[in-house]
């Protein structure tokens, strides 16, 4: 990726800085995309998200992890959203399970509404991990990433 420090610092500030993506998975060979909340670590060289078994993106992820990740700039009202930043990861998803302490301490403090989740029985944590990302800076400001390019930019 050739981009100047304030593409990775904005890049670092989107996904740090959101709380809400949509998870793209394939459901009996079509796509499906569902809202959804994550976690990044803190070398972007994972994404986490603690859904129901219920959900459709879950049992989809059970039968063919391949996934994708968008995280966008929440919608400001400016005249152009195509300046609005974003960015696309694809990845692997792979179940944790349900015991995963150090994980459930960093989500309940990124979502302490969340807590309610834990003590069902049929939420677990998936990891994704990312195999390449599109980032878009706005309007004609493109970037192709490698994984190792996107684990580059969690420390601008």
């Amino acid at each position: 990726m050739n981009a100047d420090l304030e593409t990775l610092t904005a890049l670092a500030q989107l996904i740090r800085g959101e709380r809400i993506a949509h998870l793209a998975t394939l459901r009996q060979s079509a796509p499906m995309a569902s809202m959804t909340l994550y976690l990044p670590d803190a070398s972007f060289t994972a994404f986490h998200v603690h859904v129901s078994r219920l959900a459709w993106h879950t049992q989809d992820m059970a039968q063919d992890p391949r996934v994708a990740l968008s995280i966008a700039q929440a919608d400001d009202g400016r005249a152009d959203p195509f300046t609005l930043q974003r960015i696309s990861i694809r990845g692997t998803a792979e179940n944790l399970g349900a015991e995963q302490p150090e994980l459930k301490r960093h989500w309940l403090a990124r979502f302490p509404e969340q807590a309610i989740n834990f003590e069902l029985a049929d939420f677990s944590f998936w990891r994704i991990a990312p195999r390449d990302a599109r980032f878009v800076a706005g309007f004609g400001r493109i970037h192709n990433l490698s994984a190792a390019e996107l684990a580059a930019c969690a420390h601008p």
